[in-house]
């Protein structure tokens, strides 16, 4: 075990500094993010253009996920993480400065996307890799849910509602509040104490880029359950974004609802995720991992059919609910069994994997989702994502067994903390 680690009788003082800036960061990233499509509404009325701004917050996950996997599995991971995130509070800041002298724009703010979400990808890559050597192995699903709850309440149920709140009062406190949070999230990372270097096999040693890459994708490709966990990620987050693409044209003028009643989805899903990640351990004991999976995917195929006949909201933000509590549940699945299935030698490049095949199709997913909003109309996404989820039902049902779960996480005891 690292050095780092506490005691079995709590998670551990270092866990508590990593929780104490993922909160930070996200309450930041609810905030601003928020506040970003609302100014981007009130520059155009274009769906396409709505969602491109989703799109450029996510297009840097095709494109730069590997080589952080391999930054991750080669840099220290606390130093990484405070470096990038120090980046990202200065673009946030200097975002606030536009809109708060009136010189803002499409462009701008499709660049600072770009720009937050490269740097993310080093900062969830390593702090993903980061946690089994903070928490104990047996940990690591108590761990993943309180981080999950945390990132909702703190995203979404706080952060959201916030943003809203703050950007019809003065259009920039948002952006500024949000630099200031991830500041703040800078300062926590750096008081971690310990050693966060990648442990190295006695074989192993540094390659190319390329050749790292590559061991990652070969190892990940050839464990059935982690690569199959892969696939329902990336389907699933590709669908999930061509919804959120639009979400705040379809709460506007599908479900009649204000720019308050966007925020107010936002928020329930938020509510559901907290919820999720209160009662996640406990379902997945009571059901199974692989149950739970399973469960995922048929409610990720038939709330969005509700979604695009209801023009509800009454109908629509308790399905938002039940969705974020889905969501929470099954990613606290994917993550402790990523963490316990993978060497620490790998684990960041296994997870930026994971980074690429989920965010990675979130941007082309925001993009498809505008386009078939403004081709066929703003149920369209609601559609193409019941379509693609029950289509995926039948490749994934076998692998994703209680069974098949457990044997998996029991062969990978040996596997290095």
């Amino acid at each position: 075990m690292d050095a780092t680690l506490e005691s079995r009788s709590g998670l551990g003082r270092e866990f508590s500094r990593l929780w104490a800036a993922v909160a930070a960061s996200n309450l930041g990233d609810g905030v601003w993010l928020v506040a970003a499509p609302l100014m981007a509404a009130t520059l155009t009325r274009d769906p396409a253009l709505v969602a491109g701004l989703t799109f450029a917050h996510r297009i840097p996950w095709l494109f730069f996920p590997l080589i952080s996997g391999v930054l991750a599995d080669r840099l220290d991971r606390r130093r990484a993480m405070v470096v990038a995130t120090v980046g990202r509070a200065a673009l946030v800041g200097a975002l606030a400065m536009s809109v708060w002298t009136g010189t803002v724009s499409l462009p701008m703010l499709y660049a600072v996307f770009f720009l937050v979400s490269t740097g993310e990808t080093l900062v969830d890559t390593s702090a993903a890799a980061i946690l089994p050597a903070i928490v104990h192995r047996d940990d690591l699903t108590t761990a993943n849910a309180r981080l999950a709850g945390t990132i909702n309440v703190t995203n979404q149920f706080l952060g959201m509602p916030l943003g809203g709140l703050l950007f019809a009062r003065a259009a920039f406190l948002p952006f500024a509040l949000g630099a200031a949070a991830l500041a703040m999230s800078a300062s926590m990372l750096a008081a971690l104490r310990g050693s966060f270097d990648p442990k190295q096999s006695a074989t192993s040693s540094a390659g190319s880029i390329r050749s790292e890459i590559r061991e990652g994708i070969v190892w990940l490709w050839r464990q059935r359950l982690l690569s199959t966990m892969a696939l329902m990620l990336g389907v699933l987050n590709l669908t999930l974004m061509s919804q959120l693409g639009i979400l705040v044209l379809y709460a506007e003028d599908r479900l009649g609802m204000s720019a308050g009643g966007y925020v107010a989805l936002l928020t329930a899903s938020g509510i559901g995720g907290v919820l999720g990640s209160v009662v996640a351990g406990r379902v997945i004991r009571l059901i199974g991992g692989g149950t739970c999976l399973r469960l995922a995917i048929v409610i990720e195929t038939v709330i969005p059919v509700v979604m695009a006949l209801t023009r509800s909201p009454w109908l629509a933000v308790p399905l938002v609910v039940v969705f974020g509590l889905n969501s929470t549940i099954w990613g606290v699945v994917l993550a402790t069994a990523r963490q316990q299935l993978t060497p620490d030698r790998l684990r960041g490049r296994v997870q930026s994997v994971f980074g690429l095949v989920g965010s990675g199709t979130a941007a082309p997913g925001a993009l498809l989702g505008g386009l078939l909003a403004a081709r066929f109309g703003l149920t369209a996404p609601f559609w193409f994502s019941a379509v693609v989820g029950a289509a995926l039902l039948p490749v994934v049902w076998g692998v994703f067994s209680n069974v098949h779960v457990t044997n998996a996480l029991q062969a990978a005891d040996g596997v290095d903390p």
